[in-house]
C-alpha cells in the first residue's frame, strides 16, 4: 500500500507528503483511494501530524448524510456555497461532482458556485436559507444577519440548523487546510461538461 509519489512543483504544494506514513493511516488512505478513485492528497499531507489526521478522519466520519440527517439538496447547497466562498478548488471539485445525485441541476450548480445571491430564491426556501447561512458562516467575520436568524427557525428545526452549521464548518476546515497547503482540484468533476465558475471576492455587507 505504498502511496504513489506526488510532484509538489506540479501540484503547487507548500510541503511534500511524508515518505513514511503510520500503518493505521495507510489503511485509511487506501480505503479513501478505493472509495473515490482519486489520490487522497489532503489525507497524505495530514500524515505529517498523525494525531491531526485521526481527528480529521473522525470528523469526516461524522459528516451529515442525506436523507438520514438532512435533505440532499440542502446539504449539497450548503457545501457548494461554503466551498465557493472559501475559494477552495479541491472542495469545489469534490462537492460539484455530487450535485446531480443530490438533486441539483447544472443551472443551480452554476448559480451557487457563482455566488449569484440575487437568484438564490429560485432554489426554494430551505435551499435559499442554507445558501445564505453557508455564505455567512464561511465569510470573515462571521455575521448572521437578523433576517436570516429569524428565517432559519421558520424553515428548519433546531436539530437541522445544528446539522447545517456543522456541515458548513466541516467544509471550512478542509477549505482552509487545502488552500493553506496548495492542494489542487483532484478531478472529481468533469469541467469539460461545465467549467466551474468561482467568485472569491469578499461578500457585501
Amino acid at each position: 500500500m505504498t502511496p504513489p509519489s506526488v510532484d509538489p512543483a506540479l501540484a503547487g504544494l507548500l510541503v511534500e507528503p511524508p515518505t513514511r506514513i503510520p500503518w493505521y493511516l495507510r489503511v485509511g488512505l487506501w480505503w479513501a483511494r478505493r472509495a473515490t478513485g482519486k489520490e487522497p492528497l489532503p489525507g497524505r499531507l495530514l500524515a505529517h501530524f498523525p494525531r491531526g489526521a485521526v481527528a480529521a478522519g473522525l470528523f469526516e466520519l461524522g459528516a451529515a448524510h442525506a436523507p438520514r440527517h438532512l435533505g440532499g439538496r440542502e446539504l449539497a447547497t450548503a457545501r457548494l456555497v461554503a466551498s465557493a466562498t472559501a475559494g477552495c478548488p479541491f472542495c469545489i471539485d469534490m462537492n460539484a461532482a455530487g450535485h446531480a445525485e443530490s438533486g441539483l441541476s447544472m443551472a443551480e450548480l452554476t448559480m451557487l458556485l457563482q455566488l449569484d445571491v440575487e437568484r438564490w430564491h429560485e432554489l426554494g426556501p430551505r435551499e435559499h436559507a442554507a445558501a445564505r447561512y453557508a455564505r455567512s458562516l464561511s465569510s470573515t467575520p462571521v455575521v448572521v444577519p437578523g433576517d436570516l436568524a429569524q428565517l432559519l427557525p421558520q424553515v428548519y428545526t433546531s436539530r437541522e440548523i445544528v446539522v447545517l452549521a456543522t456541515t458548513i464548518a466541516q467544509v471550512n476546515y478542509w477549505a482552509r487546510f487545502c488552500n493553506g497547503l496548495g492542494v489542487p482540484a483532484a478531478g472529481f468533476f468533469d469541467e469539460r461538461a461545465c467549467p466551474l465558475p468561482v467568485a472569491r471576492e469578499a461578500p457585501a455587507r
